[in-house]
């Protein structure tokens, strides 16, 4: 009897306890869900108190809707492999949906030619052409003196950043802001109530725009 009632207590704590192993070993997804979900409810006071300034972009440093259901926002270093991975992607996402606005977010951590790339960047984006720096340095290849002026000619700018009071408060501002959402490299996207760090790839990316734009 006293056998009986123990195993009739344990057994579903032994069975729930297995039934999560075995789950997890045959669908690894399941972590990653968990992950994604504790990282969610970690970053949502920040998401909440800081929305403005991540999705209102500097100059014309977006590209997309002019009035968005949904937007994206990338902290990304022109130097960075994995943002250059991930920009066909992103440009993808922006043709299938009309309603998607991305927002770049320059967190340049590679390097004095990163810090001049973004600062030409910033520099074209006061101007009215951030597009065509961005899409220019991105296919010309890694920032370096002679790419970094490449692009600038296109986007017809001065080569050689000029110091600007305005150009520095954004870097600061994005700095902080990524450190706030525990940016540990590039890239960094935002979307809704998510935060996504590194190249998660065009399904991960869609899935959580979808996500946000059905909320919105």
């Amino acid at each position: 009897m006293l056998t009986t009632a123990v195993l009739l207590v344990a057994a579903p704590q032994f069975m729930s306890g297995r039934i999560v192993r075995q789950g997890m070993l045959h669908d690894p997804q399941i972590l990653v869900d968990a992950a994604d979900a504790l990282r969610d409810r970690q970053y949502a006071p920040t998401l909440a108190s800081s929305r403005g300034m991540l999705e209102t972009p500097f100059g014309s440093s977006w590209k997309g809707a002019e009035k968005p259901e949904v937007i994206l926002v990338e902290f990304y270093d022109y130097a960075c492999p994995y943002c250059k991975a991930s920009n066909p992607h992103v440009d993808q996402l922006l043709r299938e949906n009309p309603k998607l606005r991305v927002v770049y977010r320059e967190l340049p951590i590679l390097g004095p030619d990163s810090v001049v790339a973004a600062r030409l960047s910033l520099a074209a984006s006061k101007a009215g052409r951030f597009q065509q720096f961005h899409d220019a340095l991105y296919a010309a290849g890694r920032p370096a003196p002679e790419t970094n002026a490449a692009a600038a000619r296109i986007a017809n700018i001065p080569p050689t950043p000029s110091q600007d009071v305005a150009i520095e408060a954004e870097l600061k501002k994005n700095f902080s802001l990524a450190s706030q959402l525990g940016a540990t490299g590039t890239p960094l996207f935002v979307v809704g109530d998510r935060v996504l760090s590194g190249a998660v790839g065009y399904d991960a990316l869609k899935k959580a725009v979808e996500a946000a734009q059905k909320k919105a």
